[in-house]
């Protein structure tokens, strides 16, 4: 059948199953708007406050169900707003796929106006880039970006299309989506390998990261973890993909793990990393990082096989089914001094803070007894983030949504909005700090446009509470352009956005406070107003080793 490229772009979506869209809508991209206006009962689209706010939200879409998200933005500017959202799920490894629409093809070149080369600005942070400037492409392009968005390692992918592009006809013929395949590439020799040092590991130690999540892994992570009798640390992409009211869970690993995890992993003599990419954040010194262990490194993207640290074994591919085989060749092994050692280290390294006034550790337990650790919890960036990782225990993948390898300030809002969208079942909260609220905090108003019952938790302190540790630990307490106490009221900001909001500022109020928000099942802010000096601890400082991790106590000791 004839249609337009418009009409095909949203034909193609159809065929991948997509059924929420977010974007902004300019210039060159009318046609597909208008394309999607006529297909409104089939594909239901939200309009954002900013196109930024439509790629976190299309990345928390992705991550919230494990389908590909989706956004789409007009040239120039539009384009170039999603950039930062893009780069986000590019380093989190979460599919996407970004469409843009650019100027008519004789006008591409001409500095013309909103003209970008939006394929070109976004290469270092995609799997691939396209620009489609012939219509017999515009099919194929597509079903190929959607291809590589979810195979091997997930990730995003931009489509740019010429306006003229839009416009035009040509035949279609619809296809159905191709199997997604899991796929292993390493060899008989490496298994053996990876099995015999399971066997002879006395103190095995399994480092989690969030490909454990992505490969659907989780029942497999189990099961290998009570067979080789090992304890369990985590990243931050990995939350819920173990469950962390486990006996063998230990927490966070790296430079604001628990001690346990640090400690540890420090005097394990196996360490078994799956689906984990050795990040700085993670490793510190390299050099010093679980310097009397052997390491086994198992994950689907070869390029991370002696990237950061080196290994003694590994297997590439599919991490799911890597584990299953492992399972298989595997015996039941027993390390009851190793595991009693584990346990005491946790007993006496617990996580703490300082109960006597409202801080964001006791908010955050509080919304984990409150929601009885069933709800899907979106973060910005800084030390609610941390907190956030520390004192809420996930104990299901995708429950957890938060920017790992960009660190996004403003990421929150727009991931917990496309969560909400994607699991509507699930009570969405997004936990942000006051900094981070202000860089995106206009998708309030999409959250009440469309009604989305999402709590967004303000954990304001005043200051750039993360930035502030550093400069009181390392800098002197030269606090250089990180107070931030203005005049703006959070609260009348989310009122004249037309949501709710609720403002704490004792420890008593919280939990009323949350059983409110959660009642009115609508768009509600809850402002969480704690001391400007909190700490999040252990830390370990950018650089040392992981094993030489410290917390408040350790600070009054020297």
């Amino acid at each position: 059948m004839q249609l337009t490229g418009s009409e095909i772009v949203i034909e193609c979506l159809k065929e991948q199953g997509v059924d929420t869209v977010f974007g902004y809508p300019g210039g060159t991209i009318l046609n597909i708007y208008d394309a999607l206006y006529k297909h409104s009962d089939e594909i239901r689209h939200i309009l954002t406050s900013h196109e930024q706010g439509a790629a976190h939200a299309a990345d928390g879409y992705a991550r919230a169900t494990g389908r590909v998200g989706v956004c789409m933005a007009t040239s120039g500017p539009g384009a170039t707003n999603l950039v930062t959202g893009i780069a986000t799920a590019f380093m989190d490894s979460v599919p996407m796929v970004a469409i843009t629409a650019n100027v008519n093809l004789p006008m591409l070149g001409k500095d013309s106006f909103q003209e970008v080369d939006i394929a070109g600005v976004t290469i270092p942070i995609t799997k691939h880039s396209f620009i489609v400037k012939n219509i017999v492409d515009l099919a194929p392009t597509l079903r190929r970006a959607f291809d590589i968005a979810t195979s091997g390692r997930p990730g995003p992918v931009l489509v740019d299309i010429t306006k003229d592009v839009t416009a035009a006809v040509c035949d279609y013929t619809p296809q159905k989506p191709r199997e997604k395949e899991r796929k292993i590439f390493y060899t008989p020799e490496q298994m053996d390998r990876t099995v015999e040092y399971i066997n002879a590991a006395q103190k095995p130690f399994i480092y989690l990261g969030g490909g454990a999540i992505l490969s659907e892994a989780s029942q497999e992570v189990a099961e290998f973890a009570e067979l080789i009798d090992a304890p369990v640390c985590d990243t931050l992409m990995a939350k819920g993909a173990f469950d962390g009211t486990s006996p063998r869970y230990t927490g966070m690993i790296g430079m604001h793990g628990t001690k346990t995890s640090n400690l540890g992993v420090s005097q394990c003599d196996l360490l078994i990393a799956l689906g984990a990419r050795f990040s700085d954040r993670v490793i510190g010194n390299p050099k010093r990082f679980a310097e009397g262990a052997k390491i086994i490194h198992i994950d689907i993207d070869a390029a991370e096989i002696n990237k950061n640290i080196r290994v003694d074994a590994s297997l590439v591919g599919d991490l799911k089914l890597a584990l299953k085989e492992l399972n298989g060749r595997l015996k039941q092994q027993s390390h009851p001094e190793w595991m009693a050692a584990i346990r005491e280290m946790k007993e006496k390294y617990p996580l703490k803070y300082d109960d006597s006034q409202l801080s964001c550790p006791y908010v955050i337990e509080t919304i984990d007894r409150v929601t009885k650790g069933q709800a899907l919890i979106t973060t910005d960036v800084g030390q609610h983030q941390m907190w956030a990782a520390q004192y809420y225990r996930y104990t299901t993948p995708r429950t957890f949504l938060s920017s790992g390898g960009l660190g996004t300030m403003g990421y929150g809002l727009g991931a917990c909005i496309g969560a909400q969208l994607g699991q509507p079942d699930r009570l969405c909260i997004n936990i942000a700090g006051d900094g981070c609220f202000r860089m995106n905090m206009n998708e309030l108003a999409t959250a009440s446009r469309y009604n989305i019952p999402i709590i967004q938790v303000v954990i304001n302190n005043h200051v750039l509470g993360m930035v502030r540790q550093w400069q009181t630990l390392f800098y002197g307490k030269r606090y250089s352009q990180t107070v931030l106490n203005d005049k703006v009221d959070f609260c009348k900001v989310a009122e004249g956005l037309g949501c709710a909001a609720i403002r704490v500022t004792k420890k008593e109020e919280v939990a009323p406070a949350l059983e409110k928000a959660i009642a009115m099942k609508a768009p509600v802010l809850l402002e969480c107003v704690i001391p400007e000096d909190d700490k999040v601890f252990p830390m370990v400082p950018a650089g040392a080793p992981i094993a030489e991790v410290f917390d408040g106590d350790d600070l009054k000791e020297k």
